[in-house]
This record gives structure tokens, C-alpha cells and sequence, in this order.
């Protein structure tokens, strides 16, 4: 197989798919572009498709990021995904192209950018967390990719109350999860304000002029973030613990990452948001697709 330089990689979630064409080195070439994403597999597929032959005379091979998890040779997603079209588990990407299809879950995407080039750079035990809709994890040991048997690790669907608060979409009560999301802000908002309207926009406006509904919702859901980051801390001992997502630009890493330390029982870590944001999918796809075919090591 030639020499892979140029990568068109996606980035596919519940709510969009992005794409740009990526280099070897992990450069974005030109701009990413974003689509909202289609409500049917068939039609996330063609979409995938059309986008694939309009690119694929200037690129090498095509990489995936994407919500779901993903089997350990990287070529499908193998359960179904909550917020993406019924029946997308069933998508065959590998016959989108006729190029290499390299697909990869979306955290092991991300942690695998922030490695490479991004700000876990030099460090070889990293922990990342993603603050979306829900919590992507992606974690490194000793330099390589911890996916579990079925590439399957990093989830955050285990209880940490046992009041039966909230419902988790897993289908279980009070997970780590449906308190430190994006999701879980938003919660936190309409309990706050007293108000099911509210929002983490809310949240987030009102801590600008320093509301107090808005300081209290927004202490209390930066406080369950801290919790989870002293969890995954004390699991894996890393050197890092990065923050990612939109939600991610609001923490306070210093008070975060002081807290967080001299509460866990493990070795001191450092606190920082990641480099990419919403990019990192599309740049650790295409990184880890690239590496695929030289020493790319998963646990």
C-alpha cells in the first residue's frame, strides 16, 4: 500500500458530521466543514458517500471519527448509538471507498490528537475527558490506547448517588455521566432557577454578571466535573487529565485541578482543556489512520 499523506476524515455525531482533509503530520488542509446529520442511516451513508467522491482523487484514504464503539481492526461500529439513527451500527464503511476506511471511536480519536500534537504532548499517561450532550473518555497508558476487549472501555455509566436523582439514558440512575455533562448543566440550570425553560445558556450568561442562581448551578456542576476527574485519576494515575468540549472553555482549572489533587490517594496530575476542541475527532482519526499501517499500539 502507498505511503498514506493525505487523509479526508470525518468526524460524525448525533447532531453533525464534520469533515476536512487532514496531513500526515496532523495538519488540517484548508477548512473543516460541518453538516447537520441526516436522520436516516441511509442517508448518513449517501451523504458519506457523496462527500468521499468528491474528494477522494486528492486523498490517500479515508478515516472515521465516530460516536459508538468501534471493533478492535477499526472498520465498523458494533452496537447501536443513542443519539445517532436507528440502525448506524449497521453502516459499511468499507464500502464507502474502494481507498483504506479507517474508523475509530470519537474520545480514542480525541486523546489520540492531543498525544500526538496537541497539549499531552510528551506525556505517556493521559486521561481526556469530553464534555458534550454526554462524556466521551479517552485514555493512554504507557503510551498506548486503552480500548478494552471490544473497544469498549473509558464509559461513565456507573453511579456515584443513591437517591435515584436522574435517569441516566443508559437506563440506570444518577451515573457519573448525568451529572458532569453538558446535559447534566443544563439539569442543573432548571433545579437552580426553579424554571424548566432554563438552560446552560443560562447558566453561563448569568455567571457573567454574577447571578446567584448561576453561581450556585454552575459551582455545583463544576464541582461534579472535579469529582470525576478525581475518579479517573485515582483509576489510572495519570500524568494529565484534559478537559474537552465546548463546555470545557468555563472551568477553572486552577481551583479545578488544586481541589482535584489533594483529594485523589494517587500521584499529583495536571489539569488542562485540550488544544482542539471540537476538531480533535477529525485529527486523531486521521493521525491514527495514518500510523495504522507502520506501530500504532491499543491495549
Amino acid at each position: 500500500m502507498a505511503e498514506i499523506k493525505k487523509v479526508l476524515a470525518f468526524d460524525i455525531g448525533g447532531t453533525k458530521i464534520a469533515y476536512a482533509v487532514v496531513d500526515a503530520a496532523g495538519n488540517i488542509c484548508g477548512d473543516v466543514v460541518k453538516n447537520a446529520t441526516p436522520a436516516t442511516k441511509e442517508a448518513v451513508y449517501a451523504f458519506l458517500k457523496s462527500i468521499i467522491q468528491t474528494y477522494e482523487a486528492e486523498v490517500d484514504a479515508i478515516a472515521v471519527s465516530t460516536a459508538g464503539t468501534v471493533d478492535k481492526k477499526n472498520t465498523r461500529v458494533t452496537a447501536p448509538v443513542g443519539n445517532m439513527p436507528d440502525g448506524y451500527e449497521t453502516t459499511d464503511f468499507q464500502s464507502l471507498c474502494s481507498k483504506k476506511v479507517y474508523v475509530e471511536n470519537d474520545a480514542n480519536a480525541a486523546v489520540w490528537a492531543e498525544y500526538k500534537v496537541g497539549n499531552a504532548q510528551g506525556k505517556d499517561n493521559i486521561v481526556m475527558l469530553t464534555l458534550g450532550t454526554g462524556v466521551g473518555v479517552g485514555i493512554i497508558i504507557d503510551g498506548r490506547l486503552l480500548t478494552g476487549k471490544n473497544g469498549a472501555a473509558g464509559e461513565v455509566h456507573f453511579p456515584i448517588r443513591q437517591d435515584k436523582k436522574r435517569r441516566c439514558k443508559c437506563g440506570r440512575y444518577d451515573c457519573l455521566e448525568i451529572h458532569m455533562s453538558g446535559r447534566a448543566l443544563n439539569l442543573d440550570a432548571k433545579e437552580f432557577y426553579k424554571d424548566d425553560n432554563a438552560t446552560s445558556y443560562d447558566v453561563i450568561a448569568g455567571l457573567k454578571e454574577n447571578k446567584p442562581q448561576a453561581v450556585e448551578a454552575f459551582n455545583h456542576w463544576q464541582n461534579m466535573v472535579k469529582d470525576g476527574v478525581v475518579i479517573f485519576a485515582d483509576i489510572f494515575d495519570p500524568d494529565i487529565i484534559l478537559l474537552g468540549g465546548s463546555m470545557a472553555h468555563f472551568i477553572d482549572y486552577d481551583k479545578v485541578g488544586k481541589e482535584a489533587n489533594a483529594e485523589i490517594v494517587t500521584t499529583p496530575f495536571e489539569l488542562k482543556e485540550a488544544a482542539f476542541e471540537n476538531n480533535a475527532g477529525i485529527i486523531g482519526a486521521a493521525l491514527r489512520c495514518v500510523e495504522s499501517d507502520k506501530t500504532c499500539s491499543v491495549i
